[in-house]
């Protein structure tokens, strides 16, 4: 990688982002602030981050041609989720300055590689097997036992592409299934995890390295429910997750944001179960509760500006709002407490489980934050924010 410790991304310039999402949105709304400009590039029309962008190139993630038209006009380039093309951030690489790279891209595009690396920095992850028919499926479950969990190297969020393996009579089914996407698949032990837990760690080339609190994490239906900080966990848990946070940091060379998600065992064992190289749905509490958001942490970042504080200031529960929770949320907006930040992503359409947005409840108290949440009847599944 080219040294770029002293080169500087200033204020008045223009930051090219791969992908039009809601972190893309909030990316740039941050960035804005601080004066930078924004060209984005994604397939829909009227993107998220499109509606925040100085200007969008409507194209698809794998069009270099368009990819082209994106550097010309940028003096950095950033993604904002793991899912674009990582051999069109290879080529930009070659022809723009794209300091997150397309090495961690790659890496973390692939759970089998993933995994790997991981484990090759020495961080606990889930025993794991490569498979590639019925009967590797097989030897796997025999050598990891049952329960065991199926996925597919590529693609896939929110629990799609995911199959946890039970018994040996749904070995054949599941490996039909998931064999389907046409990618390699990983089956990896269960961990029989008492919570789950994410770091959000950042670095600028110059080498500094900042980590936000840990988040703990419930999920609903394997999608992010609610993320509570400070994380219900000892000191030492939280210490443990923050510097594996800065472990990966430092030994996959990042740059710009990453995200650690990690398993708490009952005897306070830490796995770490995947990466994100970009801002992360489990961040968005640092909104409105750190001196610096995680968004405009990673523009500092790319940016090679010196970090802000990570500091939390106030207790905070962030919670998603799906689609189906959208209206509701509208229509009992004048009950919303004045410490409730809303932040939704002007997406086109309103789908069941389609991420719409967020609301960050802030509190004296997590209990109380999450009495909040309850209170507001739009989450009625009483399982979900138990205090």
């Amino acid at each position: 990688m080219t040294n770029t410790t002293n080169k500087q991304i200033k204020p008045g310039s223009t930051i090219g982002i791969l992908g039009g999402g809601q972190l893309g949105r909030m990316i740039a709304l941050a960035g804005r602030a601080m004066g930078y400009r924004f060209v984005t590039m994604d397939p829909t029309e009227d993107a998220p981050c499109g509606q925040t962008a100085d200007r969008q190139i409507v194209a698809n993630y794998d069009d270099v041609d368009a990819a082209m038209q994106l550097a010309a006009v940028s003096d950095v380039i950033s993604y904002e989720f793991e899912n674009v093309d990582a051999q069109v951030a290879e080529v930009l690489e070659s022809q723009a300055y794209v300091p997150q790279g397309s090495r961690l891209l790659r890496i973390t595009q692939n759970r089998i590689r993933e995994k790997t690396a991981i484990r090759e920095i020495g961080i606990p992850v889930a025993p794991f097997h490569v498979v590639a028919s019925l009967e590797d499926l097989q030897t796997a479950v025999r050598n990891l036992g049952l329960p065991a969990v199926m996925k597919t190297a590529t693609g896939g969020y929110d629990g799609k592409g995911q199959w946890v393996l039970k018994c040996e009579s749904e070995l054949a089914e599941a490996y039909e299934t998931l064999a389907k996407a046409g990618t390699e698949l990983i089956v990896e032990q269960f961990v029989p995890f008492q919570l789950e837990l994410s770091v959000i760690a950042a670095r600028n080339p110059a080498g500094e390295l900042a980590v936000f609190p840990t988040s703990e994490n419930v999920h609903q239906d394997n999608i992010l429910h609610l993320s509570i900080v400070p994380a219900r966990v000892s000191e030492d848990v939280k210490a443990r997750a923050e510097e594996i946070a800065r472990t990966v940091v430092e030994k996959l060379d990042v740059i710009g944001l990453i995200a650690v998600e990690m398993f708490l065992t009952a005897d306070g064992q830490l796995y770490v179960n995947e990466l994100a190289p970009r801002p992360h749905n489990s961040g968005h509490y640092t909104m409105d509760a750190c001196v610096t958001s995680q968004f405009e942490q990673h523009v500092r970042a790319v940016c090679n500006l010196p970090l802000g504080s990570t500091e939390l200031l106030s207790p905070v529960v962030m919670v998603n709002i799906l689609g189906e929770h959208l209206q509701p949320v509208l229509d009992g907006i004048d009950r919303l407490p004045s410490s409730a930040k809303l932040h939704l992503y002007g997406k086109a359409e309103s789908k069941v489980k389609r991420k719409m947005g967020h609301i960050n409840v802030l509190a004296p108290t997590v209990d109380e934050a999450l009495a909040t949440i309850e209170q507001l009847q739009i989450w009625t599944n009483k399982t979900e924010v138990q205090s």
